[in-house]
């Protein structure tokens, strides 16, 4: 005969993984179901009874890896990320109705350059917390990149950076700001020029949670590598 206790207790530690599963894809965008399996020490049967039962409660969604390796047998492997709804209850905009109501009229009675003000100043305490984050870090654009991301998680942005052809990116995977910014793109400007500020070269923003992508993602352009200039003898 199966305890009432321990039927809660099972239920209590499936709610504690499946918080670290959304977790894990709201810092990560997407991962397949063997990537969340290693990192939480599940077993693939263990991390597909969540997943489904998540996918049931419409928390998850899939999609299809892009796979570039040589095609192997078997199904196209799956990725999994958070829907809409999912991450909004990991970071609830509790106060967003009222902080919009407060632009509207800062809007309305001094117009949209005291808005830009406005949010320029707003970011001035992330800047500077960040900005001691980054001390370490060196000059390397990349490598400053990587450096904010983690101060921009411990924000509460869920960031990361990777490195690509063209140089790095730095993506942010919550916005606590983006109902807000929606219709106020100020503030993810005064946030895009702060991110210029701190890595120390020109960016460009791709996408933003405020205009419905599902990741804020920043381009920072490979460092250029200047070619010493090679003098010719004209006196021979």
């Amino acid at each position: 005969m199966i305890q009432i206790g321990a039927v809660a207790s099972a239920s209590a530690s499936d709610g504690r993984t499946r918080d670290r599963v959304a977790q894990l894809l709201l810092e990560r965008g997407s991962a397949t179901a063997a990537e969340l399996g290693a990192e939480l020490g599940l077993s693939p049967a263990a991390i597909r009874k969540h997943l489904d039962a998540m996918l049931a409660d419409q928390l998850v969604e899939t999609r299809e890896v892009r796979n570039t390796g040589p095609r192997g047998r078997g199904r196209p492997a799956k990725a999994f990320a958070l829907t809409t709804a999912a991450r909004e209850d990991l970071n609830p905009h509790l106060y967003d109705g009222i902080a919009t109501a407060a632009l509207r009229w800062i809007e309305q009675h001094h117009g949209p350059e005291a808005v830009t003000a406005f949010a320029s100043s707003q970011v001035v305490a992330l800047e500077e917390r960040c900005r001691a984050a980054l001390l370490e870090a060196g000059d390397d654009p990349i490598a400053r990149a990587e450096a904010l991301a983690e101060a921009l998680t411990a924000e509460g942005y869920a960031a990361n950076a990777t490195v690509i052809a063209s140089g790095g990116q730095l993506c942010q995977h919550s916005c606590p700001v983006a109902h807000v910014a929606a219709e106020f793109p100020q503030l993810c400007d005064a946030e895009t020029a702060v991110i210029s500020r701190l890595i120390g070269t020109h960016v460009q923003r791709l996408a933003t949670i405020a205009h419905g992508d599902r990741v804020c993602t920043t381009h920072i352009p490979a460092p250029t590598r200047v070619t010493p200039a090679t003098t010719v003898r004209t006196d021979t």
